[in-house]
């Protein structure tokens, strides 16, 4: 009796330690990713996105030159500059808590310090030229030029690499979160099974010693121990299981998407900006026309197409999609998202930002034909208009659409993070150590009347 005695109340005791272990290494592993480094890559994401826009709106200013036509829509592009500044100054606060104690992240972020300073005195040197110099529409003068050439070169050289090694590096440690959580909760789901039926048994075994030697037929205190145990096993089997589908759709489901969308708007305003670069810089278009290339295919990847036929073979594709969803013949940013759909209202998001990427490469395209045949200031003004039917008009319409598609897949990974914080919080822990004293108690009070007998 003592032996069993002894052995219900170890295995009660490793049961109850086992699913601490596992329970709060997954509300650990939850905290890592959906308190810190997940949302450490969207702010370094939206940091990224708010530099590029800065740059656009910079090649804008540009563009518009001293022609009295652009009056209205300077002010407008020198407005959004400075809230993208404003927001650029916010996100890198941000970034910088959150990087406190990671060496390679705060040297990034130092690094981002040090030269935005030096992009928008750049900036604001190459628009100060620009004001002196009068320049017509499309034509900035050689000082101005030579200013945000600078400018951007810095930008796209040292800024952008570093923001995005923060990104990258959070982005890893959400990696090796997910895959270190979700092994340890398939092991652990084994062993709280294991330990919990390993208890079970031994309180059934001294059960039916005490029936059979004192002749008890329920030893009450045995019994409700029983009872608590088969419960506590259920519960924290269940809790484990319902922590890895947390998981998943916290990372696989839905934060997948957020970075996949994150980046895509970020590198879309790369892209708009490209195309203004384009117009601006007449000795540097065709490099520019390559970023544009090269960035088009980031967010939608067909192998082998050219600026040229990039339109048709993306036409073909979508419309093999629209004809059935499960189909998508392209990859990239939007191919990753349109193939992780999981959220109700996501598939239709998706789709619209499917449409308006499309859009807005026939307006590109349309750009780069009026500046061949020479019509520079119809190029600028359809290029920078916000008039339906022009091509930043159309880029606001996708900006929206990245934007309502990852607020759908943020949504979930916020509610799932909440879900997972709500299963194992304080509470849980605080229920699950008073069932293990009390089952402990109750098994000690269950065999200390027939131990006594033997006293």
């Amino acid at each position: 009796m003592r032996g069993l005695t002894g052995l219900c109340l170890g295995a009660l005791i490793a049961a109850g330690t086992v699913t601490a272990g596992v329970l709060g290494g997954a509300r650990d592993g939850t905290d890592v990713i959906g308190h810190q480094a997940a949302p450490q890559v969207v702010r370094s994401a939206d940091l990224y996105f708010a530099l590029n826009d800065m740059d656009a709106q910079a090649a804008n200013l540009l563009l518009f030159g001293a022609d009295p036509d652009y009056t209205a829509l300077r002010k407008e592009t020198l407005d959004s500059y400075e809230q993208r500044r404003a927001q650029a100054d916010t996100d890198l606060q941000r970034v910088t808590e959150a990087v406190a104690g990671d060496q390679g992240g705060q040297r990034a972020v130092q690094t981002v310090i040090g030269e935005l300073g030096r992009y928008e005195a750049l900036v604001a040197r190459a628009q100060l030229l620009e004001d002196q110099a009068h320049a017509p529409a499309g034509r900035p003068s050689a000082d101005a030029l030579a200013a945000y050439r600078q400018a951007t070169d810095l930008l796209r050289q040292h800024l952008l690499p570093a923001v995005d090694d923060v990104t990258k590096a959070n982005t890893a440690v959400v990696e090796r979160n997910y895959t270190d959580q979700r092994d340890a909760l398939a092991g652990g789901w084994w062993w709280i099974l294991l330990t919990g039926l390993l208890a079970l048994a031994g309180l059934g075994l001294l059960q039916r010693l005490l029936a059979v030697r004192f002749r008890r037929l329920v030893n009450v205190p045995l019994a409700v121990t029983t009872v608590l145990t088969a419960v506590g096993l259920a519960t924290a089997l269940t809790l484990a299981s319902r922590a890895d589908h947390h998981l998943v759709v916290a990372k696989s489901n839905s934060f997948d998407s957020v970075i996949a969308l994150s980046r895509a708007r970020a590198v879309a305003y790369d892209l708009n900006a490209d195309e203004s670069r384009y117009l601006t810089d007449p000795a540097r278009a065709a490099a520019y026309e390559q970023s544009f290339l090269d960035k088009t295919q980031s967010l939608a990847r067909i192998d082998g197409a050219t600026l040229a036929t990039y339109n048709d073979r993306l036409a073909a594709l979508a419309d093999k999609h629209r004809a059935d969803t499960g189909q998508v013949g392209f990859g990239g940013y939007l191919g990753d998202e349109l193939r992780n759909i999981t959220f109700a209202g996501e598939q239709d998001a998706a789709e619209r930002v499917l449409a308006a990427f499309q859009q807005y490469q026939r307006d590109d395209r349309k750009i780069r034909e009026l500046n061949a045949q020479g019509k520079l200031k119809e190029a600028v003004t359809f290029n920078t208009g916000l008039n339906p039917g022009q091509s930043n008009a159309d880029f606001g319409v996708l900006s929206a659409a990245l934007e309502d598609n990852q607020a759908i897949n943020q949504g979930a990974f916020e509610g799932a993070v909440a879900d997972g914080d709500d299963d194992l919080d304080t509470t849980t822990a605080g229920l699950g150590a008073a069932v293990l004293a009390a089952v402990l108690a109750l098994t000690a009070l269950g065999v200390r009347p027939r131990l006594r007998e033997f006293a």
